[in-house]
C-alpha cells in the first residue's frame, strides 16, 4: 500500500488541533498516554536539572512541552511541526506559561536544519512513526545528537511495532481491544486506517540501535505497553 504524502498527513492534522491539545488525557488513541508525558518528561528533567533551551519535533499542541515545564520552569522553547494551526495552538499555550523565548518552525523533521549543540532536551512525541527508510531514521537520530549539547537528552514517545511476526499480531490485538472499551468498534477501524494509511513505525530494539549508532552514550527504555513505548538517550 502506498502511504500518505506528507502534504495528506499535514492536512489530516490541521484539521484535528483540539485532539492533541488535551495536557489532563493525552491523546485518546495512545495507550497510557498520560503516563506516556509524564515518564518522558520526568527522565528529561532528571538527566538534565539545569537545563535551558528545550526542542520540542512535532510537538502538536503542545503537551509534552507544557508538562516538562510544569518541572523545569521558564525554559526556552522551539517548537517544531509539520501543521501551522498546531504550532500556533502550541506556541499560545507555552507562551503563557514560560517566561523563556518561545519559536516555531514549520517543516518536516526530515528536511529540518538544527543548529550544532544548541539544546539540553529534545522530546519527540508521536513524530518519529512516520519517518520510512532506514537512511532517514539514521538520518533522523544524527541530527538529534548534532543539535544536543555535551551531556544533552533526547526522549521519544511514539508508536511502535515488533520484529516478530506473531508478538506483532498479539500486541496489535491487545492494542484492538483497547480502542473499543474506549469507544467502540468503529472508532478501532478508524484509527487502524489512517495507521495504514500514514505511519511506518519500528520496533523500540531498531530504534535504541539507531541512538547507539547516532553516538549516544547512554539509552534507556522508560516504558512499553502494547505498540506504544518511550525511550531515549544522553549524549
Amino acid at each position: 500500500m502506498t502511504k500518505s504524502t506528507v502534504t495528506q498527513i499535514r492536512n489530516r492534522f490541521d484539521n484535528d488541533v483540539d485532539r492533541f491539545s488535551n495536557l489532563e488525557t493525552g491523546q485518546s488513541a495512545i495507550m497510557d498516554a498520560r503516563l506516556l508525558l509524564d515518564v518522558v518528561t520526568g527522565a528529561a528533567s532528571q538527566t538534565n536539572p539545569h537545563a535551558s533551551h528545550m526542542l520540542d519535533v512535532g510537538c502538536g499542541g503542545g503537551n509534552f512541552t507544557l508538562r516538562l515545564l510544569q518541572k523545569l520552569p521558564n525554559l526556552n522553547v522551539s517548537l517544531v511541526d509539520l501543521s501551522a494551526p498546531m504550532l500556533e495552538r502550541a506556541k499560545s499555550r507555552v507562551a503563557e506559561v514560560t517566561s523563556g523565548h518561545v519559536t516555531i518552525q514549520q517543516s518536516d523533521i526530515r528536511e529540518l536544519s538544527l543548529p550544532t549543540a544548541q539544546f539540553d532536551i529534545i522530546l519527540a512525541g508521536s513524530v518519529l512513526h512516520h519517518l520510512r527508510t532506514d537512511a532517514e531514521w539514521q538520518a533522523v537520530f544524527d541530527k538529534f545528537h548534532t543539535a544536543l549539547k555535551p551531556s544533552g537528552s533526547i526522549w521519544v514517545s511514539d508508536l511502535i511495532e515488533h520484529d516478530i511476526p506473531q508478538i506483532q499480531a498479539l500486541m496489535w490485538a491487545r492494542y484492538g481491544d483497547y480502542l473499543v472499551n474506549f469507544q467502540d468498534e468503529a472508532y478501532r477501524d478508524k484509527v487502524f486506517g489512517y495507521i495504514e494509511e500514514e505511519d511506518t513505525p519500528k520496533s523500540v530494539l531498531y530504534q535504541i540501535d539507531r541512538l547507539r549508532q547516532a553516538g549516544f552514550s547512554q539509552v534507556e527504555i522508560l516504558h512499553k505497553n502494547s505498540c506504544f513505548a518511550a525511550f531515549g538517550g544522553v549524549k
